[in-house]
């Protein structure tokens, strides 16, 4: 990506298909480039005359100078606007023909085509945002669930830089102690730096980047969608469970075992919450080699979920559960398990094998059939997902916070480890000065081009 911000760019902001299709131009030229192709419809209110956040009404010209359509202008200018640039926004009729010639005639007039991201570039290279809300915009857009929105929204609106602040200013007060004393080191008996309170302050720290740093694992489930794998013996309705929670025929239901011999996925929204259940081939002893596939990748789906929805059937549930446990319990370790009692209304009060299942194993009992209880595991899914109640709590979602995040983790904690030894003070400030580094670079004030161009490549062009 080039990074000339002297360029005037322009591009299309908005998606395909829609009544209205807006125009985004900024740069140093914004306002008279688009005043060359634009007539106001109000005689002497030239676009270089507008204030700022005002609207015109008027008339976009083709390279020909012909009317092309009625448009509405909105004027920002330096430095009040996104990207912090003078900057002009098109509202055209949302035709793919008008789109295109108004972006032709604006190259043509002296504008150039805008790269991938490179808007909220120019918004970050300018002071309007650091990096890591700038990463929250391209979340934002990408949002499919309310809860994905409002991790997106507390980031972009700088809920995780404040917490990165709060520790890098701790951090710089740290080293500062510590090197003040390096400067008087011909003192040797001069200690301005408290090792037991850097000690306390050093664990603070600590505490709160490993919280951080755990907090990703939440962050990314829900960011991308929580995978929920619905496993158990052949023919005890997980299809049949799928469907009702779907409310839609998704997966075949058939009285013949083994019918689901693949992964049948589809995605739910519940309490703003993502969903991604995965309907997986019933687990048995079977000669069929495609079957065995099948199985073998149930199990590798048991691996990927973060839930695992186990369905027995409550008229068999303990001979079934003991059957699958040797098989199914090891591969949940560290997963939310809830066991599904399935024909319920058949057998209301099953028998399970005592102290088979794992402290913390959720029991629900439903019946897919009747379509009783469903509401019951609706409410408890979104609990497993383990969403703060408020937004104070700061979740990771990105995978390169998360690794700057484990590198300044590791750095603070060899700090800990060097005032437990007594180990010199050039050698603790190098550890500091690293772990603030990490910090720093997740906000974006060390990043190189290399990473920068990374991360706005996988914008959409408009943003």
């Amino acid at each position: 990506m080039t990074d000339n911000h002297q360029d005037t760019i322009c591009a299309i902001a908005t998606a395909a298909g829609g009544a209205i299709g807006i125009v985004r131009v900024s740069g140093p030229e914004a306002i008279s480039i688009v005043g060359r192709v634009f007539r106001p419809a109000r005689e002497g209110a030239a676009l270089s005359d507008r204030p700022a956040y005002s609207i015109a009404f008027g008339t976009l010209l083709d390279a020909h100078g012909q009317a092309l359509d009625q448009v509405l202008a909105a004027v920002f200018r330096a430095p009040h606007s996104y990207t912090g640039e003078d900057s002009v926004e098109l509202s055209c009729h949302g035709s793919k023909y008008i789109l295109q010639t108004a972006l032709q005639t604006l190259v043509d007039a002296g504008c150039r085509l805008a790269q991938p991201g490179e808007f909220t570039r120019r918004a970050f290279a300018n002071g309007k945002m650091d990096l890591s809300q700038a990463e929250a915009v391209a979340d934002l857009i990408a949002s499919s669930s309310a809860a994905s929105h409002r991790l997106a929204m507390d980031q972009m609106r700088g809920g995780f830089s404040r917490e990165l602040a709060k520790l890098r200013d701790q951090l710089l007060e740290f080293t500062a102690l510590i090197e003040l004393e390096l400067d008087f080191s011909d003192h040797e008996d001069l200690e301005f730096a408290d090792r037991s309170k850097l000690q306390d302050l050093a664990a603070k720290i600590d505490d709160k980047i490993d919280g951080l740093a755990r907090s990703f694992k939440v962050g990314n489930v829900l960011k991308n969608g929580i995978p929920v794998a619905i496993i158990g013996p052949t023919n005890v309705g997980k299809s049949t469970l799928l469907n009702a929670l779907l409310n839609e025929e998704r997966s075949i239901v058939s009285d013949i075992g083994g019918t689901t011999r693949d992964t049948v996925e589809d995605v739910l929204t519940i309490d703003g919450v993502e969903f991604r259940f995965i309907d997986t081939a019933g687990i048995r002893r079977t000669t069929d080699v495609v079957e065995n596939m099948g199985i073998d990748r149930t199990f590798h789906k048991i691996d990927q979920a973060s839930v695992v929805l186990w369905l027995a059937d409550a008229t068999q549930a303990a001979e079934q559960v003991a059957a699958l446990a040797p098989q199914v319990l090891p591969r949940c370790e560290g997963k939310d398990l809830v066991l599904v009692l399935n024909k319920s209304d058949l057998e209301p009060s099953p028998t399970l094998p005592a102290g088979l299942l794992p402290e913390g194993t959720h029991v629900v009992h439903i019946s897919a059939k009747q379509g009783t209880g469903l509401d019951a595991l609706r409410k408890l899914l979104p609990e497993l997902a383990g969403i703060p109640e408020s937004q104070s709590g700061v979740i990771v979602t990105n995978v390169r916070h998360y690794e700057a995040l484990t590198h300044a983790l590791d750095a603070i904690r060899r700090v800990r480890k060097g005032l437990a030894d007594g180990i010199s003070g050039d050698l603790l400030s190098q550890d500091i000065r690293e772990c603030i580094f990490y910090l720093n670079d997740i906000v974006g004030e060390v990043t190189t081009d290399d990473v920068l161009g990374h991360i706005f490549s996988h914008f959409c062009v408009g943003k």
